[in-house]
């Protein structure tokens, strides 16, 4: 059994074609999280960590990476999910794009009827990263803003 995990997320996607903003969060109190640190020969609170560092976790095809985003705050993250909430409930039903910074970028294009589909252009921090894509199918345009008001309402 592995750690109960917590904390924000955000997941763009489906179950293998997916792009995730998280800021991960050990419970130092879980009795998996105890078990986890008594086997590292660490405390709780220190296997736990802080919590408050923000990581990239994406998955194409059944390929999974992810990479860490040291030094961000959770207005950056905040920010890119007000400006896709805005972009999903405004009036225009075309593509769009969502700039998240550095290291993400959505392009959004409409994919039936109440849906859009995405394309996450993803940049590992790094002088030596290699840029990676990763395409979702349709995604409900309703179940896309309740996850990004949960998300929101996460980080208050």
């Amino acid at each position: 059994m592995s750690p109960a995990v917590r904390g924000p997320a955000l997941f763009i996607g489906g179950d293998t074609d997916y792009v995730a903003l998280v800021r991960p969060a050990l419970d130092p109190a879980d009795p998996d999280v105890r078990r986890a640190a008594e086997q590292a020969g660490v405390g709780p609170e220190e296997f736990a960590g802080a919590g408050d560092t923000w990581a990239v976790l994406l998955d194409s095809g059944g390929e999974g990476d992810g990479f860490e985003l040291p030094g961000v705050r959770d207005t950056e993250p905040a920010g890119f999910a007000e400006r896709l909430r805005d972009a999903l409930a405004g009036p225009a039903a075309g593509p769009f794009e969502v700039d998240g910074g550095a290291v993400l970028r959505l392009d959004a294009r409409p994919a039936g009827e109440g849906a859009y589909a995405f394309t996450a252009h993803i940049t590992p921090p790094g002088d030596d990263a290699v840029p990676v894509t990763v395409e979702t199918g349709p995604l409900p345009v309703d179940g896309l803003l309740a996850d990004l008001d949960a998300f929101l309402g996460s980080l208050a």
